[in-house]
Parts: C-alpha cells; sequence; structure tokens
C-alpha cells in the first residue's frame, strides 16, 4: 500500500511520502489553529510546513512541480501561512494593535521586494547562459568571468521567502506575550534581510561579471573549429537518462583516429559526461549549430536516431554514420530511419544479416561490420567459477516503449528468477542490475523492481546471520573494513577531480577552465580501476547485491559474474564476448525453438520460461564444464555476433573511419573541381548540348533582334 502511494504521488521515498503527508495536513490545521484560535497550536502546525517544504525542496521531489502545477506553489504556500497568522491576529483580538499593522505591513512589503529579487536571480542566469558549451575547448578569446556565489543563485527563490521566518517568529512571540518589540525586531530583520539579499545580486549584472553576448562566443568557437580542423565527430542528442548511450563511445573516441570531437544538444548531458580528453561542444539551438562551419569534418558518427539527428545529416562533406548504442535482435536495431545514413556500422554479420531481413531500405553495400571497440575491458571466461560461490547477473531490460510483453523479463518471470537463484542449491550470489529506463513507461515494471530489490536485501541480510557463511564474514571483516577505507578515500579524490575547476562553478566558468590535463585523466582512470577492485572487495564474494547507478559499469559486473541472466538486448550481444554461460527469457512464450529462430543472440542461451525452471541447467554449465553443452555453440554464435577476435575491433573502426573519410575527401574535391573548372553558364551549356539543342546564344541574338524591330 505505501509503495503504491509513493507512486501516485510521484515521490522516491517513504520520507519524502511522509513529508509529503505532513505539508497536507499541516496546512488545514494552521488554518483550524488560526480560527480556534491556539497560538501553541498554530506554532506546532506552521513549523511542520515550514519543515516539510524544506525537506520537499531538498530532496528535489517531483511532488513540488505537481503542486506549482495546480497552483500551489511556493510562493502560495508561504503568502497562505502568512494570511492565516493575519488570521491568527484578528481573532487573538489583535486587530487594532501596532503588531496587527506591523505584520501586515511587513508582508505587503516583503512580497513587493519579491520582484526585483527574481528579477535579478533570473536576469543573471540569463546573462551567464551560453549559446555554446564547451569541455577542452580554449576560449581565452571571450572573457568568462567567475561564477557568483551558488548561496545567492542557488534555489533563490525559495531562501527569499524563508527570509519571512525572522518577522513570522517576531509576530508570534509578541502575540503570546504581549510585548511589541518581538515583532518589530523580525518585522526588521525580515525586511533588511530581504534588502540585503537584492542588493547583494546587483554588482553581478555589471558589465565585468557577464559573460559576453552570444555572438562573441560563437566568434571564439567558430575561431576554434578553424585552428582545430576536426575531422571525425560523435553527434548525440538525448534524455538525461539516455546519457549511457553517448559514454560508451568516449573511450572509443579518444583513441579513434584523427581529430575527434563530441558534439551534443542538451545542456544537462554536460554534466554526464566522465572527464574525457576529447573537446565537446553541447550546442542546444538547431540555428547556431547549423551556422557554425563544419567543412573540416569527414566522418560524424551517430549513437541514436533521433529527431535533432537532421541539424547535423545537412553537412554535405561529411559522410553519416549510424553507429547505435548497442547491437540486439531488439527491433529499434533495424530502425528504417537507418536508411538516411550514408553507412551503417555493425558488430558483426549479425547485424548485417538482420537489415537483410528486416528489409527497411538499407543497403548490404552500405553496412559495415567494425566490432564493438566498447567490448575491450570484458576478460574472457577461464572455466571455473572466480570464486568458491558461482556469481550470476541477473540484469533485465527494461519495458520499451512499446509496452510489449516481450521486452523484459520484469513483469512476467522477475521475481521467480530472483526467488530461485536466492534459494538456489549449492548456493550462488546474486547481483542485479536493472536497466536505469525501469519503470518508465510501466508502472508495474518499476513496482516489480522494488519488490525485488526488497527480495535481494532480505536474503543478504539472512546470508549474513547464517552460521555457515559466519567463518567467511569473519575472515574477510578486516580486509572489507580497509576496502571500504579506500572507497571512501578514492570517492573523495574523484570528488576533488571531477570539475577542473573552483566548486559552485556554472556552466559558463566551466567551459572557460575544462581544458584537458592528461595528468588529471590519467589519475582519474587509475582512481577508478583502484575503486571498482575496493568495491568487490568491500562486499564480500558471497553476498547478494543490488548494482545502480554509473559505477560498477556493467561490463565489471560481466567480470565479476560466472553466468547471466537477461533479456532480448544489447547487453546478452556484450556479454558473449566473455564466452561465459548466460540464459534468456521468453517472455512472451514463443517457445524456445521459435524463441530462438527470430532471435540469434538466443542461439547458444539457456531459454528460460516465466516460471524460471530452466535456471538448474544454466547454473550446472557453471559449476561443472562437461555439462556445459552450449560452450561451442557460443564460441560460434560470439564471432557471428562481434566479429572475429583479429583484427582488433578498434583496429576495424579506425579503418573503417579512414575508409569513409578517404571517400568523403575524394568527393569533395571532385565537387570542388566541377564548380572551379565550370561557370554556371558553361554547365547549362553542356546540358543544352547533351540533349541536342543548339546552345543559347542563338536564341540570345534573334530576341535582341526582335527587340530592336519593336523599338
Amino acid at each position: 500500500m505505501i509503495s503504491t502511494a509513493i507512486r501516485l504521488a510521484r515521490v522516491g521515498s517513504r520520507s519524502e511520502l511522509a513529508a509529503a503527508v505532513l505539508m497536507g495536513l499541516g496546512y488545514p490545521c494552521v488554518m483550524l489553529a488560526a480560527l480556534i484560535p491556539n497560538l501553541w497550536f498554530f506554532v506546532a502546525a506552521g513549523a511542520v510546513t515550514y519543515a516539510a517544504d524544506w525537506y520537499l525542496h531538498q530532496k528535489k521531489s517531483y511532488l513540488v512541480n505537481r503542486l506549482n502545477k495546480v497552483r500551489v506553489g511556493l510562493s502560495v504556500r508561504f503568502l497562505l501561512r502568512q494570511l492565516l497568522l493575519i488570521l491568527l491576529l484578528a481573532r487573538e483580538n489583535l486587530a487594532e494593535g501596532p503588531v496587527f499593522y506591523a505584520a501586515v505591513a511587513c508582508f505587503l512589503l516583503f512580497y513587493g521586494l519579491q520582484a526585483p529579487q527574481g528579477a535579478l536571480a533570473t536576469l543573471i542566469r540569463l546573462r551567464r547562459t551560453m549559446p555554446v558549451i564547451t569541455r577542452n575547448v580554449d576560449l581565452n578569446a571571450v572573457r568568462i568571468p567567475d561564477a557568483p556565489p551558488q548561496a545567492l543563485l542557488n534555489r533563490s527563490a525559495e531562501k527569499m521567502l524563508h527570509l519571512d521566518l525572522p518577522a513570522v517568529v517576531g509576530v508570534v512571540i509578541a502575540a503570546g506575550t504581549g510585548r511589541d518589540l518581538a515583532a518589530f525586531v523580525g518585522v526588521g530583520l525580515t525586511i533588511g534581510l530581504g534588502l540585503l539579499y537584492t542588493a547583494l545580486l546587483v554588482p553581478y549584472l555589471r558589465r565585468k561579471r557577464r559573460v559576453p553576448g552570444a555572438s562573441a562566443v560563437l566568434k571564439a568557437v567558430g575561431t576554434w573549429l578553424g585552428e582545430y580542423q576536426p575531422t571525425t565527430a560523435l553527434y548525440f542528442s538525448g534524455s538525461n537518462d539516455s546519457a549511457y548511450q553517448v559514454t560508451m563511445w568516449l573511450e572509443t573516441m579518444e583513441r579513434v583516429e584523427g581529430r575527434p570531437v563530441i558534439i551534443m544538444r542538451e545542456r544537462s548531458l554536460v554534466k554526464s559526461l566522465p572527464p574525457t580528453a576529447v573537446p565537446v561542444l553541447c550546442v542546444p539551438g538547431g540555428q547556431h549549430l547549423m551556422a557554425m562551419d563544419w567543412s573540416s569534418l569527414r566522418v560524424v558518427l551517430y549513437a541514436a536516431n533521433v529527431g535533432k539527428n537532421i541539424h547535423m545529416l545537412r553537412v554535405p562533406t561529411a559522410k553519416h554514420v549510424f553507429i547505435g548504442h548497442g547491437d540486439s535482435d531488439k527491433l529499434a536495431s533495424v530502425n528504417p530511419f537507418s536508411k538516411v545514413y550514408d553507412e551503417v556500422w555493425t558488430a558483426g554479420r549479425a547485424g548485417r544479416d538482420r537489415y537483410a531481413l528486416a528489409d527497411v531500405g538499407v543497403r548490404d553495400e552500405d553496412i559495415v561490420e567494425v566490432g564493438r571497440p566498447q567490448l575491450s575491458p570484458i576478460t574472457a571466461a577461464t572455466g571455473t567459477p572466480g570464486n568458491p560461490v558461482p556469481t550470476v547477473l541477473y540484469a533485465p531490460t527494461w519495458e520499451g516503449w512499446d509496452n510489449n510483453p516481450g521486452n523484459t523479463s520484469l513483469l512476467a518471470a522477475g521475481e521467480n528468477i530472483v526467488k530461485r537463484l536466492l534459494t538456489a542449491e549449492p548456493p550462488v550470489r546474486l547481483i542485479y542490475k536493472p536497466h536505469p529506463f525501469t519503470g518508465l513507461v510501466n508502472k508495474k515494471a518499476k513496482a516489480v523492481d522494488e519488490r525485488i530489490r526488497k527480495l535481494i536485501a532480505d536474503a543478504a541480510a539472512a546470508r549474513a546471520t547464517d552460521p555457515r557463511w559466519a567463518k567467511e564474514a569473519a575472515a574477510a571483516r578486516e580486509e572489507q573494513a580497509a576496502a571500504g577505507a579506500t572507497l571512501a578515500r578514492i570517492d573523495a579524490r574523484l570528488a576533488e577531480l571531477a570539475s577542473p575547476g573552483r566548486r559552485g562553478g556554472d556552466e559558463a566558468e566551466e567551459s572557460r577552465v575544462s581544458l584537458a590535463d592528461p595528468q588529471r585523466l590519467d589519475e582519474i582512470q587509475r582512481l577508478h580501476a583502484e575503486w571498482n577492485d575496493a568495491y568487490w572487495r568491500s562486499t564480500g564474494w558471497w553476498q547478494h547485491q543490488v548494482v545502480t547507478g554509473s559505477a560498477p559499469r556493467l561490463y565489471d559486473c560481466f567480470n565479476e559474474s560466472d553466468a547471466m541472466v537477461s533479456d532480448i538486448s544489447s547487453v546478452v550481444s556484450d556479454f558473449i564476448a566473455s564466452g561465459k554461460p548466460y540464459a534468456v527469457t521468453d517472455a512472451a512464450g514463443l517457445g524456445a525453438d521459435e524463441f530462438r529462430r527470430q532471435n540469434t543472440a538466443v542461439r547458444a542461451a539457456v531459454v528460460l520460461t516465466n516460471s524460471a525452471a530452466e535456471l538448474d541447467q544454466l547454473l550446472a554449465a557453471v559449476t561443472d564444464p562437461a555439462a556445459d553443452t552450449l560452450a561451442t555453440e557460443r564460441k560460434a554464435l560470439k564471432e557471428y555476433l562481434l566479429g572475429p577476435d583479429q583484427p582488433t575491433s578498434l583496429e576495424r573502426f579506425n579503418a573503417a573511419v579512414r575508409d569513409l573519410a578517404a571517400r568523403a575527401e575524394t568527393r569533395n574535391q571532385g565537387v570542388a573541381q566541377r564548380l572551379a573548372g565550370q561557370t554556371i553558364g558553361e554547365l547549362d551549356q553542356e546540358d543544352e548540348v547533351s540533349l541536342g539543342t543548339e546552345p543559347a546564344n542563338g536564341a540570345v541574338a534573334e530576341a535582341e533582334a526582335g527587340a530592336q524591330a519593336v523599338g
């Protein structure tokens, strides 16, 4: 019931739900206390509303946005509380006293101050908004001042409204004690602090505190483009939740030949990018992107099929390639939109065959098999479990935009899979890593995800007290404590290295200071490797886990596990690179033969029904190599899906980039020669000759003669 209430209220936790309930009950109680009247009841209920409101804003609860939409926003809630305080004074027979008039005058003046304060804060933010956000791009030609203190601009409206507290407290004390001085002091503090807050914002409107205008920034970016002359671009547009689709290509772009650049379209996505040495340009405005000079680009790579791709596809001097963000048997892998690109790059032969079967207009000669360069961190299977207890990864995909029942195993089989793994004999360790989009379309999937997390948490707690694991827990306690300390140290250092500038800088300041620092990037890479090692040592090789967020990465979970259960998605294709046993759930109930026929990646998988009864076959393959009857099939399928091991995927990827760049250069030179060698008139004349007509000069002479005769 509580879970249902959390979903309906769109809050993220029980504490947020409790705060929302307290705030909802608090305001009626404040009104009742003012009507009775009861001063101390008013104080208690008012304090609850303040605290609940503050907590929901701290948590950035979605409920706050919903209240704004129904016209019960933050300003209205504060005004309501202040009006009820005025009502309380009237009900306490203080309507003719100086405290009453002081309170009324204070709140009127205070609301009058909020307009200039809000306008100043908004204007400062607007004047510090860059048309292009950059990383690793030298913008020294543009004078970008430091950002104003976050204390002034971060949640400025909320901070301004809370300045009514001195007046409210002073008036309440005066009403309770009869000492008017408390009200006057509180009123003076509220108005004074409001004036001070507004005044502190004014200096940041001065010219030297402002970011130069859009034209100056765009000119500086254009100058940089002219000097850098990028040759290969990774282009991406998408929601915050889809950031993984571009981050998976960062390491590849760092090793691609030529002069790479990453082009993004959403401001919020820039913060999701890990540190990288590749220059990054985030250009939110389509008109700005299309006005830039991209003539040096020869290859543009697209990780997703989105509408904003059109702004880049119009660049004629480059060849455009769809590389996607995974290779699977999903329909999204053969999107008809893909035919707008010059080429489509797939991991292996399977991708080529997939397009041929789909017949969506992508020609076979436009498909290039380049492998999956991102899979290099995945370690190959050794044939035996890495720990005394085998580890099974359950990594279901999400429900998809079409909510097809065959998309995810969560809804029909998820709990069955988890329960069987948690109670397996001999025991195994379960790592559960859900897709970040889980529950985005189907709230039932989110509910199942929450139940699975609880099952795993309960099982982990039970295993922690199980005598069978007491010896291991005692032996590992010291090492786990040391690993935990290492994690804390690394997290602190990574936080320091996360941003090259000072803390509190905005996107404009970070664009100025975020130049590539090889030493910083090397340290970050080393710390990430140390963090990953410490993370697995800190948890215990026998303990069940739920893994979410960006770390540990999915591939780190691959390396830690001995087998995997998943759904039809690129996760399965990627896991096949490890050579380890895996199972795929036939959530739609097609039957094993038909399921394998329709989905290439399932050919070497243990097919699970929704009951998950077939898990025993997977677990047997993990513990006994003789029982692994699909090992040979997995090896053949790996090459079919991902291509050969030699040459390496990165070598094939770079070869494809070189080849396509050369073709783009040949095309551009041909166009330039044709345009330079012939005038438009000559071209028209050639066209007429080719059609068997006489040159236009004779017709022109006849027309001129006729005109003279008329004259």
